[in-house]
């Protein structure tokens, strides 16, 4: 494979397609999200942090919506952040920084006013970190937002009080999914890796990731309700905190500075 340059959206298309296999509503998340953020920002461009961002999905779409945002991506993933800088060209800010580290904001890019994000946005990641980070998380994001900012994470949150609708649900979602990869229509995550993997300009930032995220420390998932997180955001100071979006066993909480 050797026409990655030429093509970085070529990537970016195969990643949404590898990522809608697990999440259907995938677009839907993303609008209810950009909802919010232009809800607070009365559609004026944001200053937004695309955290965790993989990419830039996210900020690709923010940037559709709001042209003139100032976005940055933040992610610690090699090819992630390569297919992110790619797609994006200049028109946002690349940050490589490891959100398990309490430094990570020391790496973000400073806005000249002093003031903090209009919104911070994060999807289907934070479910690596383990409780107590997470927890600590959300302070350090608090902090990085403008009094009266927005934070957004969609993520894994299951229903508790619909456990067997919610596995049914689950059981059909594999079953579509499992068909999409016998069809080609889409890639498997592993298919999609070892894709990325075999691309000539990839193929040494796979190596790096490699690295990185060795395979028995990346598949420790930790997925507790979204009551958890709206307590969580609570406790780490925000003024409300609530649910703004779901989809089966996924949902977005959203948490105003």
């Amino acid at each position: 494979m050797t026409a990655y340059l030429n093509h970085p959206s070529v990537w970016q298309e195969s990643w949404d397609r590898q990522q809608e296999a697990f999440m259907p509503d995938r677009e839907h998340r993303f609008t209810a999200m950009l909802d919010a953020v232009a809800a607070v920002t009365e559609d004026r461009p944001p200053r937004l942090l695309d955290l965790a961002g993989g990419t830039g999905a996210i900020s690709l779409r923010t940037l559709a919506r709001f042209p003139g945002a100032h976005v940055t991506v933040l992610d610690q993933d090699p090819v992630l952040l390569t297919i992110a800088e790619s797609s994006l060209h200049d028109r946002a800010t690349i940050v490589d920084a490891d959100l398990g580290d309490p430094g990570w904001r020391a790496k973000l890019p400073q806005s000249g006013t002093g003031d903090g994000f209009d919104a911070v946005l994060t999807a289907t990641a934070l479910h690596w970190l383990p409780a107590e980070r997470v927890s600590a998380l959300y302070a350090e994001i608090r902090d990085a937002l403008r009094p009266g900012g927005i934070f957004i994470n969609a993520d894994h949150m299951p229903e508790e009080t619909l456990p067997t609708l919610s596995s049914k649900l689950q059981d059909q979602a594999r079953i579509k999914r499992e068909a999409r990869y016998a069809s080609g229509a889409s890639t498997s995550w592993p298919a999609w890796w070892a894709l990325a993997a075999a691309d000539d300009q990839l193929a040494e930032k796979a190596v790096e990731r490699a690295r990185i995220y060795p395979a028995e420390d990346h598949n420790q998932e930790w997925l507790p309700p979204a009551t958890w997180h709206i307590e969580a955001l609570r406790t780490a100071g925000y003024s409300e905190a609530g649910l703004i979006w779901r989809g089966g066993k996924d949902a977005a909480v959203a948490a105003l500075h």
